[in-house]
């Protein structure tokens, strides 16, 4: 009887380990790892050992689950027939199949998936230890698994779409405020996003002619509350550059009045029409720059885009300060363009006598 109970322990035991082992590891998420590093957790480096040859503990935890369960149904079938004869295996069968169910898998498989944070540290320790001691069987499940299955494929990946829904039940859970949720749904966004969608209109850019002197400029526009001021040649269509209003303000207080535009002219950074927000963005902190000219195919202005065009669409609000009076320059080209259509016409009926 002794050996029987032993056998059935022996059997349970090891499979409880295996089972919340298997759990707590496939469980395991790489963001969990960093903040341990970051806090410099004696664990860190294991667990990211562990994690990125996952195929190595899990060689290790399934190797000692299958040595348990055959050891122990063999010793618990050999004892039960010494013990209660063979006409009760059966029945003993049919008692550890329920106890390895319950005891070996369902409950330990819920406890480590429910309180893995707090497990991880001490089983990755003893995974750890675990598959040097079943070393001979782990390489040999490692020869097998690099014949079945490409090397350069990551098991662990994450779509576009997972990391919104990630977003999504985050908010849902109360672990990232509106706000937050927003600004990372946004950011997901951004590499679809046209610069078209943000940026601002060709039809509301303020610009003025490159042969106008500074004298002119503030004696027209100096209430503009613009930084930069995009300046042409021919027609507002024809943007050569753009000038700082900061050189301008300057150049007034050396009394250059006469000054053309055109002396003070900064080149535009220059973006298809079909480049995302992202890629705007790219462009724009890679070239030092705050502001970028929006081309079509035909190298016709489209629009100007800035930084804060992508910030705002970010964060998912508009930048204002005290100066500005006009919220969305998209909003207002839209409305000007109705107003140029005009009301729209309502079909005339005749009176039916």
């Amino acid at each position: 009887m002794t050996l029987l109970v032993f056998y059935l322990l022996l059997a349970i035991g090891v499979s409880f380990f295996c089972s919340v082992s298997e759990a707590v590891l496939l469980s395991i998420r790489p963001s969990y790892i960093s903040v341990l590093e970051q806090k410099k957790k004696p664990s860190a480096k294991i667990l990211r050992n562990l994690y990125e040859s996952l195929d190595r503990p899990l060689a290790a935890i399934l190797t000692a689950n299958t040595i348990a369960h055959t050891v122990g149904a063999a010793g618990v079938g050999a004892q039960a027939a010494v013990v209660f004869g063979n006409e009760y295996l059966g029945v003993v069968s049919a008692v550890l199949t329920f106890l390895i169910l319950v005891f070996s898998e369902i409950i330990p498989k819920t406890l480590g998936a429910t309180y893995w944070q707090t497990l991880a540290p001490f089983f990755g320790v003893l995974i750890n230890w675990m598959a040097i001691i079943l070393f001979p069987f782990v390489w040999l499940s490692e020869r097998l698994t690099k014949l079945l299955s490409p090397s350069n494929v990551s098991a662990y990946t994450y779509s576009r779409a997972e990391m919104q829904a990630m977003v999504e039940i985050g908010a849902k859970e109360g672990l990232l405020d509106m706000h937050e949720s927003q600004i990372a749904a946004n950011l997901m966004k951004l590499q679809t996003l046209s610069v078209r969608n943000i940026m601002t209109p060709r039809s509301v850019i303020f610009s003025v002619p490159a042969n106008k002197t500074v004298h002119e400029f503030f004696a027209e526009h100096s209430e503009k509350p613009f930084s930069r001021i995009p300046i042409y040649k021919k027609n507002s269509d024809d943007i050569q550059g753009y000038v700082l209003k900061m050189d301008l303000l300057l150049a007034q207080a050396r009394d250059e009045f006469d000054k053309k535009l055109s002396e003070f002219q900064r080149d535009f950074i220059i973006v298809p029409h079909t480049t995302s927000a992202s890629g705007v963005y790219n462009t724009l902190m890679r070239e030092k720059s705050h502001i970028a000219l929006v081309i079509d195919e035909y190298a016709t202005t489209q629009g100007l885009v800035t930084l804060e065009d992508v910030f705002e669409t970010l964060i998912g609000l508009e930048i204002t300060d005290e100066l500005d009076k006009v919220e969305d320059m998209q909003t207002l080209a839209h409305k000007r363009l109705e107003e140029r259509m005009g009301p729209p016409k309502t079909p005339v009926t005749e009176d039916k006598e």
